[in-house]
């Protein structure tokens, strides 16, 4: 983690007005809302807008499969530094099929062993995007055993979550209860 208390501080319960519970709806019903989105509600429509688009991102709508979009996420939040993207992607990747060692072999990128030709090379565009912001040429011709669609959503899923490292960062955005910060990323 970059900051060890918020910059902008995440809404509390009691400051959760009426537009604040209607942009909610029923996505957390039952259960906790996270941080990121306590403190993103503080700019409504760009919450709304950050909503469509991640949830785009995180969609059956990506042509990516879960467990791959899930290695680029967590490649995109580990080589920015996210301690709060890292932890939170580390249970969903989990749940998308990847093993302990694997998000382990994530932090060291594509030349980790183990990984597939095709993984190798969606780690390589990842450290490639967040490194100079452009796929090589090589590293494009890599990834040949993606689609066009699934080219362009590799690209689109690391923006994404590039902005929201940055934001993370940034505001200080803390983890949430129940999530363990990666020795890796400590300040």
């Amino acid at each position: 983690m970059r900051l060890d208390k918020p910059r902008i501080a995440p809404l509390h319960d009691t400051e959760l007005n009426d537009e604040h519970k209607a942009m909610i709806g029923d996505r957390f019903a039952g259960r906790p809302v996270l941080n990121i989105f306590r403190t993103l509600m503080k700019a409504p429509k760009a919450f709304k807008a950050f909503m469509w688009w991640g949830g785009y991102i995180l969609s059956k709508h990506n042509d990516l499969p879960a467990r791959e979009r899930e290695i680029i996420i967590l490649r995109a939040g580990f080589n920015w530094k996210s301690g709060y993207e890292w932890a939170q992607h580390v249970v969903i990747g989990k749940d998308a099929g990847l093993t302990d060692q694997e998000v382990e072999q994530i932090k060291t990128g594509p030349d980790a062993p183990g990984w597939s030709q095709s993984e190798r090379a969606m780690l390589q565009a990842t450290d490639d995007l967040t490194s100079d912001g452009f796929v090589s040429d090589a590293t494009w011709a890599r990834l040949s055993d993606l689609t066009e669609k699934q080219k362009m959503d590799l690209v689109m899923t690391v923006g994404q979550y590039t902005q929201v490292s940055m934001m993370l960062n940034s505001f200080g955005v803390q983890l949430d209860d129940g999530l363990e910060l990666d020795p890796d990323l400590k300040a």
